[in-house]
């Protein structure tokens, strides 16, 4: 195939795209192999060994900390409206539980489906291994709590824990001890997290082969009208 001065300009722009469009392809695995250190850092922290609850939990040192704390649950507690694929529709149940030390603090002790949220939660004492987590999942479109029902929409340790007179953090229940009737507990993991750089990078290579298609059907259709 012979170039014309005529089909230079259409190959430098196509090759420049493509260029382009394969960078942004392995930027995407560069960040795809970031985003699996961080995960493989946060399952390390979830699976490390179980420490005592800290006097003053902080978010960047102690997140996703594994701790244990006993106490009893004092009643109060928010439900936030969740589903699962086998239960269907039902709450997350955010308690606040007063330690043995005094302290009262909230625990997220998992999935009630919706028909047996009623259920009262047992009075006595509780012991609860799980992992401190900070989670703020209200966005612009997340409808403001019903205080009323005390029903929300997405968890916000701060908030929650302002509404309902607890230490701002969340312990979310991997084991009870004993199990508390109806409740599933839902641990922290990192398969919520989102890892899509796989496919946007197999995205962008996509869209450079077919723009180097695209060039050669243009240089082709340039060099039949030169013919």
């Amino acid at each position: 195939m012979f170039l014309t001065r005529r089909m230079i300009a259409p190959l430098l722009f196509g090759l420049c795209g493509a260029a382009v469009l394969v960078g942004l392809g392995v930027w995407q695995l560069q960040r795809m192999e970031w985003k699996q250190e961080i995960l493989a850092e946060i399952d390390a922290r979830i699976g490390a060994a179980t420490a005592v609850l800290p006097a003053a939990p902080d978010q960047k040192t102690d997140k996703y900390m594994p701790v244990t704390a006993a106490g009893h649950l004092t009643g109060a507690e928010a439900l936030v409206l969740t589903s699962t694929r086998d239960d269907g529709p039902g709450y997350r149940v955010i308690a606040v539980m007063e330690t043995d030390s005094g302290r009262k603090i909230l625990v997220d002790l998992g999935f009630v489906a919706e028909a047996a949220v009623a259920t009262p939660r047992p009075a006595g004492l509780l012991a609860i291994s799980g992992n401190l987590h900070w989670p703020d999942e209200v966005d612009g479109f997340t409808p403001p709590p019903d205080k009323g029902q005390d029903i929300w929409f997405a968890r916000d340790a701060a908030a929650m824990a302002q509404a309902l007179g607890a230490e701002p953090f969340l312990l979310i229940a991997r084991t009870i001890d004993p199990p508390v009737e109806g409740i599933t507990p839902l641990p922290v993991d990192s398969s919520g997290i989102a890892n899509d750089h796989l496919e946007y990078a197999i995205t962008w290579f996509s869209l450079a082969i077919v723009w180097l298609g695209m060039t050669g059907l243009l240089l082709w259709r340039i060099r039949q009208r030169a013919v």
